[in-house]
């Protein structure tokens, strides 16, 4: 079912142009002071004004050094909605620069929005998400959010989320999970994310997959990903109809074979027709990816007796203009052809 799109419109009595500014550097201290005043409408007008200001880097590093940040965490648990709304599209603004991304991670801003996660207003959690999704690509932004305990909660949150708020925390997932998965496999994130390979999103199935090929690449997560039976499901989206969805389902089985359970599963669910058929298509995104998964299921007598027939098919592949893929096909035929 199609999901409405979440509105970032204010109330019809916030007007951004009424907001008094002055101009120059002068502009954002008095705006700080009235960021802290007791005046709600005051306070809203602020934020309207500081939104339009923090697309500027350098009006971002004179707002951090001024210490703004303080004052948009304190109304961070506003009981008013709207200035919840335009706290959160601030940061996320200051988000998009490194030197935003820097100040808000230094601040403990991500302590600060945890709290949000629950939030009734649907576009203050997505700029939550906005904010966590851009801080996890930072290795120090995915550690203050593994540290702050969120990965547990954005897991069980993708399972009641709106798909563009899910989007977003797949996002950050995929960055966190890089870095350790043991609490995300302990909040069941492996089943979860097997359902959301068969959603109606491409986006969602590919980010779905781009996180299990993070768990994958983590000794305990190719077990997960075998023990809840992930690899038929990985092998039925390489013959989806969006390349971006084949390149992250690869990437995530070819994690998968290197466990000899993997490899087995792989096999038993005939992983090597259509990862062949990826292999000769040389427009083919997930070419690469495809090599790579049939030369681990080579090192199978099975496998390496089936891809025998199929020798020419990386033949070719040593004149791919990609040199990742012509290495990639130079050691998959050594590994066919090796005989014990």
């Amino acid at each position: 079912m199609a999901q409405p799109r979440i509105s970032a419109y204010l109330p019809p009595d916030i007007d951004p142009t009424k907001a008094a500014l002055a101009f120059g550097r002068r502009a954002l201290p008095k705006l700080n002071e009235e960021l802290q005043s007791p005046e709600l409408l005051t306070q809203q007008r602020a934020l309207v004004a500081l939104c339009d200001l923090v697309h500027d880097p350098e009006k971002v590093y004179q707002a951090i050094a001024l210490g703004f940040l303080d004052s948009l965490k304190a109304l961070l648990v506003h009981q008013d909605q709207t200035v919840r709304q335009k706290t959160t599209e601030v940061l996320s603004v200051m988000a998009l620069h490194s030197i935003g991304r820097e100040g808000l991670i230094r601040s403990g801003v991500i302590s600060a929005l945890a709290g949000l996660l629950d939030d009734p207003v649907d576009i203050c959690r997505r700029n939550t998400h906005q904010v966590f999704d851009m801080l996890a690509r930072l290795p120090e932004g995915a550690g203050g959010i593994l540290q702050a305990g969120l990965v547990p909660p954005l897991v069980l949150k993708l399972e009641t989320e709106l798909d563009e708020i899910q989007e977003l925390i797949l996002g950050t997932l995929s960055n966190c999970l890089r870095v350790e998965v043991s609490e995300a496999l302990a909040a069941g994130a492996v089943p979860v994310l097997k359902e959301k390979l068969s959603h109606p999103s491409t986006a969602i199935r590919s980010k779905a997959a781009w996180v299990l090929l993070e768990i994958s690449s983590h000794a305990e997560g190719k077990i997960a990903v075998f023990e809840e039976e992930v690899i038929p499901v990985l092998l039925s989206l390489l013959e989806d109809t969006q390349p971006e969805v084949q390149v992250n389902s690869t990437g995530a089985l070819m994690f998968a074979l290197v466990t000899p359970q993997g490899r087995s599963s792989a096999m038993g669910a005939e992983a090597i027709p259509p990862l062949l058929t990826l292999v000769a298509e040389e427009t083919s995104k997930a070419r690469l990816n495809a090599i790579k998964a049939l030369t681990l299921l080579a090192e199978l007598p099975e496998g390496r007796q089936t891809l025998l027939e199929h020798r020419d098919t990386f033949q070719r592949c040593l004149d791919d203009p990609s040199e990742a893929v012509q290495r990639a096909a130079e050691i998959a035929i050594t590994v066919i052809d090796w005989k014990p």
